[in-house]
């Protein structure tokens, strides 16, 4: 009787088969089984083990050559949409789409949310003037692309069923998001790169004065980069620090970008996604972000960033 290795689940069997067909047939179906599972890591928060799932978001290896950050923006932009999932994780009504141009297939973020309280009750309070918006994906994405701090993946504005939303590219070779990582307490392989990853997720949140950062939209892919998701409760009217203690350090020439960020660069930018007043707070808060580093001595250091696209 043939017999035939299987893998599942970190484990693997030496089974006999009755004919050469049965054996082939079940090897199939495990490998359908596999593959979709690693496709699905993003959406449930993680896989199981950090083990690189496929090479692109879909589930499938992609042959295409890696795209720059305005091609993303314009495969979001004209690619056609051939599939549609919810998301049913979160408040925001996310759909997970998949997207082909003919040449390249990739996945991507949908989200409509759009929704204005002047008085919001949650578990961290109550906030005034309250919005929750997919507008502030796009704002956040191209904030960054001014900064040049390549941790948000590219968002853009696209009508999709008649309604007006944000389409985000769907991160690449996800092994898990952070809240999986604290979870199963795995380890980084390189504590010093993921410290200064973190820093400048920090810097960013209170630059954007991020009221809905948390764990699980910290998405981190095979390289262990961090990339941040989800901006849709940012840009807050406040022109003080969320928390200033979150502020430990700075790549130089990080903060010199910052430093430089001026309002007609900002309004170009981020024109029909932010108003004046968010914009003022803006700068404002990044005013005493840039006084705190110059402050605190040995804040700043010189950061190497590998695997730039």
């Amino acid at each position: 009787m043939p017999q035939q290795r299987v893998f599942g689940g970190g484990s693997v069997w030496l089974v006999r088969f009755t004919s050469r067909a049965a054996a082939a047939a079940l090897v199939a179906v495990f490998a359908i089984v596999i593959t979709t599972d690693s496709a699905s890591a993003q959406e449930r928060g993680g896989a199981a083990a950090p083990v690189p799932p496929p090479s692109s978001a879909s589930g499938a290896p992609s042959t295409a050559p890696a795209l720059s950050l305005d091609e993303q923006e314009r495969f979001l932009l004209e690619a056609k949409v051939i599939r549609a999932r919810a998301i049913n994780i979160g408040v925001t009504g996310t759909t997970r789409l998949t997207l082909t141009d003919g040449r390249l297939t990739h996945d991507g973020q949908f989200q409509p949310i759009d929704e204005t309280k002047q008085r919001f009750e949650s578990t961290r309070g109550t906030e005034f003037n309250f919005r929750d918006c997919w507008c502030y994906n796009v704002a956040a994405y191209r904030l960054a692309r001014l900064l040049d701090l390549d941790m948000i993946p590219p968002s853009v504005e696209r009508t999709y069923n008649r309604q007006k939303g944000s389409f985000t590219w769907w991160v690449d070779d996800v092994l898990m998001d952070e809240a999986a990582r604290v979870k199963k307490k795995i380890a980084t392989p390189d504590a010093d790169r993921w410290n200064q990853q973190m820093w400048h997720v920090r810097v960013f949140d209170q630059l954007i004065y991020n009221v809905d950062r948390n764990l699980g939209n910290l998405v981190i892919d095979s390289d262990w980069r961090i990339w941040m998701i989800d901006h849709t409760r940012a840009f807050r009217l406040f022109d003080t620090l969320k928390a200033v203690g979150n502020l430990v350090r700075a790549d130089r020439q990080f903060l010199e970008r910052l430093k430089a960020l001026d309002r007609a660069r900002v309004v170009e930018a981020t024109k029909n996604y932010l108003t004046p007043f968010e914009i003022n707070a803006l700068l404002k808060r990044r005013d005493l972000i840039v006084q705190h580093f110059e402050r605190v001595e040995g804040s700043v250091f010189d950061w190497d960033r590998p695997n730039r696209r």
